[in-house]
């Protein structure tokens, strides 16, 4: 695997048993990174991945933990740390959409949703910037999305946690840059996966874009993968919309 650029990195993906996670779980690992595959819950999905990622000639553990919970957070950067001596590269995947009318919407469920993005990357990036900073070299992806950039109802716990992320990413992004990390957002347009229950059903209406379809998880993947590689060294806090034309916008 010497020939490959992630060679030799690790990179830790939360939410990554199943859709975006696990294809940017292996896109990453086809460059020759090591994956830690972090789940919520799903073990035998998380494993799952792992077998996935060891047959494509590299190492992977799975690491069960609630992004919300810092003692949680803390373990799995140990279990990553016994593993792999430490984390690269950082994807902040995870994230909870849900489908709730602004007026029917309960304190606990706009808590949920804002602390799955921000609490988790906050969590996340403290453990993971000190391994990086030793190093001088690192990584961090968060993953955004179209909807707050275009607004969208019954989503607005959604909408506020991503346009966090943004804040998030632009803050990290100056703050790091002299210790040789790189701090990007990517944000999906609308992406043809398997929704959990918890974010309800599809909207039912037409993709109004330019390429007027849905996007894959490998076109998301990609995106994550370059932000990764070595030769993205001079792209930092940007938002890389992947939505086929249907935000134009520069932010």
């Amino acid at each position: 695997m010497t020939d490959k650029p992630l060679s030799g990195k690790t990179a830790l993906v939360t939410g990554a048993a199943r859709n975006i996670g696990r294809g940017i779980a292996h896109h990453l690992a086809k460059e020759g990174a090591n994956i830690v595959v972090n789940a919520v819950s799903d073990p035998d999905a998380a494993n799952q991945v792992v077998e996935e990622i060891k047959g494509m000639g590299v190492d992977a553990i799975a690491c069960i933990a609630n992004v919300t919970d810092k003692a949680a957070v803390d373990q799995m950067f140990a279990e990553a740390t016994d593993a792999f001596d430490g984390v690269d590269i950082l994807v902040l995947n995870a994230s909870s959409r849900g489908q709730v009318p602004f007026l029917e919407m309960t304190h606990e469920q706009w808590r949920n949703v804002i602390d799955i993005s921000l609490d988790g990357a906050f969590y996340c990036s403290q453990a993971a910037l000190p391994m990086m900073q030793k190093n001088g070299w690192g990584r961090i992806v968060t993953l955004g999305g179209i909807s707050w950039h275009i607004g969208t109802g019954n989503r607005v716990h959604n909408l506020v946690s991503k346009s966090g992320l943004a804040g998030f990413t632009r803050g990290l992004a100056v703050e790091f840059a002299e210790d040789g990390i790189t701090v990007n957002c990517v944000s999906p347009g609308f992406i043809d996966t398997v929704r959990p229950a918890s974010a309800g059903a599809r909207p039912n209406r037409k993709v109004s874009a330019p390429i007027s379809r849905l996007g894959t998880v490998d076109e998301i993947a990609s995106m994550v993968r370059y932000l990764c590689m070595p030769e993205s060294a001079y792209v930092t806090g940007q938002i890389m919309h992947v939505n086929g034309g249907m935000y134009l916008g520069g932010s």
